[in-house]
Parts: structure tokens; sequence; C-alpha cells
């Protein structure tokens, strides 16, 4: 991994995904944010509805994480849904700290993102 997306992995939050389509096998590019806790990567989703990224992921975790701020490029990933409540609990905890203003608003206190927020951990090989 070279320097410049090492440090677009450390210091930016928005990037967009490329998931293949879990009923079309067709390649779906979204732009999202991702998070670190613990020196790991995770994305998510505000509470609430299903989201087809999300879906996607599930049915087909290989996916391309596409840094787009800092640095420019394409990073094979794979995602793994975080499911466990404890292990959802601990990041959450981590992820909603700098997050305040979004927590405090109605339906967005960190236990509605621990019951029903779509999470994945991401990795690269």
């Amino acid at each position: 991994m070279s320097g410049e997306t090492a440090t677009a992995l450390a210091q930016d939050r928005v990037i967009d995904i490329t998931t293949t389509g879990r009923r079309t096998g067709s390649p779906s590019r979204i732009e999202i944010w991702f998070h670190r806790v613990d020196g790991r990567y995770y994305i998510t989703g505000t509470p609430g509805r299903p989201r087809d990224w999300y879906a996607n992921l599930v049915a087909n975790p290989a996916f391309t994480f596409h840094l787009k701020v800092s640095a420019t490029a394409d990073l094979s990933a794979t995602a793994r849904a975080v499911t466990d409540q404890g292990e959802r609990a601990k990041v959450f905890a981590g992820l909603l700290a700098p997050l305040r203003e979004i927590t405090s608003r109605p339906g967005h206190a960190p236990e509605f993102w621990i019951a029903s927020s779509p999470l994945v951990e991401v990795t690269f090989p």
C-alpha cells in the first residue's frame, strides 16, 4: 500500500464503493462514509430502512473501495456484516463519539444505531 493510500485511509471519510448486485449481478457504485475504530475500517448507514449496498455486501462480500479525496485509488476489499450485538455496541461507541451532531437528532440516539443500522467491517487483502 502506498504512503498516499495509507494517509487517505487515515484521514479521509468520503469514498465510493462498488458492490455486486445480489439479484442482478451488475456493479453498483455509490458514495458513502467510512469510519476507523480501533485500527479497523467500517461502513454503516443511518438507522432505519434497508440499504441495497448492505444487502449486496451480505450476498457478495467482495467489493471495490474507491478513495477519491486526498488520494485516488481503487482498493479490493471484503465486507463482513457485524451482527453480534456486543460487537455492534463497541463499534458504534467508537464510531459515533465524534458525530454528536448526528446522534443528538431525534431517532438517531446510539441505541437506534446499534439496533437498526447496517454495519460492515472492511478488510483489505
